[in-house]
């Protein structure tokens, strides 16, 4: 009742001012013969101003119930918003307005019907900031947590300057499970940063009626557990999305970039992607084949011949760290533990392989 009331006050001001303005344009239309323009001239200032009153009055009573059941519907759409949402709208529309204030002086001194146009410019820029702000949500977010989490540097030194806190997990080095040792090992600085679209993935994977891609799914859960229980390292879940983007790869990118962070990461896909969008990319089959232990031509070593080879007489053997050995004469040797003396080693695509022989076939001859 109470804004119904407020409404047809507002109408009532409104139609008087109009009438007023109707007044106005009668008394400076004199030399006009057309007969509306006649009876303009025939009424008051105050009769103009007391009809144009009551007719703002009916008209405001007239759209008072329309406009008090969008104002509630206004309003509970308002409070179902996220927090962060509304934050930014607001601002978005409190920065609309602050455009709006700003221009005021250059129509201020406009007559008649320009009188409004500042109330119209204050609506179209609020409206438009607001609708920028809701849109934009996602990013102007992630700006403010990049501002918030990372920590300004001491110095200007070129270290400070490359070093990028945010280590951004994908799905497919979660289910590895690699990273939590790695992060145990301290090899891995700043903030570990989860994506919440990243958890929405891999408990779509535990949930499937697969069982291999459950079983996956279920080990990454628990991999981002022991991370945030037993590691000392510190983990932010970034509970953002990028709904305009639908794949999972494509948000981590975005999500990258906002953050200027790095992507850590072991799919090949995802590394390539990243290198052509210049963001930084973590591999951990990289960083595997970085520490694999270095094997020169003429060195010994012992390894156990487990299997046949491709070739006759092949045997095939292990190193700790899965690196293939392929043992010329080996096959007479499959389950026995014996020295080899490396002949070459073979950087592929798929790894490292090295070719050996027995070292009693070196001493033989």
């Amino acid at each position: 009742m109470v804004i119904r009331r407020m409404i047809q006050l507002i109408g009532l001001w409104f139609g008087a001012m109009a009438g007023s303005e109707v007044y106005g344009w009668g008394s400076g239309a004199a030399a006009w013969s057309t007969p509306s323009y006649g009876m303009l001239q025939s009424g008051t200032y105050y009769m103009n101003v007391a009809l144009g009153a009551v007719f703002g009055v009916i008209m405001a009573s007239v759209l008072a119930g329309p406009i008090v059941r969008s104002l509630h519907k206004g309003v509970d759409a308002i409070s179902d918003m996220p927090i962060r949402q509304l934050l930014i709208g607001t601002g978005g529309l409190l920065a609309g307005l602050l455009l709006a204030v700003m221009l005021y002086p250059v129509v201020a001194d406009l007559s008649g019907i320009g009188n409004l146009l500042p109330a119209v410019m204050a609506l179209a820029f609020g409206f438009v900031g607001l609708r920028i702000g809701v849109l934009k949500q996602e990013e102007i977010a992630a700006g403010f947590a990049a501002l918030l989490e990372k920590p300004k540097p001491v110095s200007a030194s070129p270290e400070a300057k490359g070093f990028e806190e945010h280590k951004i997990l994908d799905t497919s080095v979660i289910i590895d499970g690699r990273i939590a040792d790695i992060c145990k090992t301290g090899f891995i600085e700043g903030t570990l940063v989860i994506p919440e679209f990243v958890l929405e993935e891999l408990q779509h994977i535990a949930d499937s009626s697969d069982l291999l891609k459950r079983n996956r799914g279920r080990r990454g859960l628990d991999i981002l557990n022991k991370i945030q229980k037993e590691l000392d390292v510190k983990v932010l879940i970034y509970e953002g999305d990028f709904e305009e983007i639908g794949e999972v790869d494509s948000k981590l990118v975005k999500l990258a970039k906002a953050l200027r962070g790095k992507v850590v990461t072991n799919d090949f896909n995802l590394n390539k992607v990243c290198e052509l969008q210049g963001v930084s990319v973590l591999n951990i089959n990289d960083l595997a084949n970085a520490v694999k232990p270095v094997v020169l031509p003429g060195e010994e070593i012992i390894v156990q011949v487990i299997k046949d080879g491709k070739e006759h007489g092949q045997g095939v053997a292990y190193l700790d760290d899965g690196t293939m050995i392929v043992v010329e004469g080996g096959r007479d040797y499959i389950g026995t533990t014996m020295e080899v003396l490396v002949t070459s080693v073979l950087q592929t695509s798929a790894g490292r392989m090295i070719f050996a022989k027995p070292k009693l076939l070196e001493k033989a001859l």
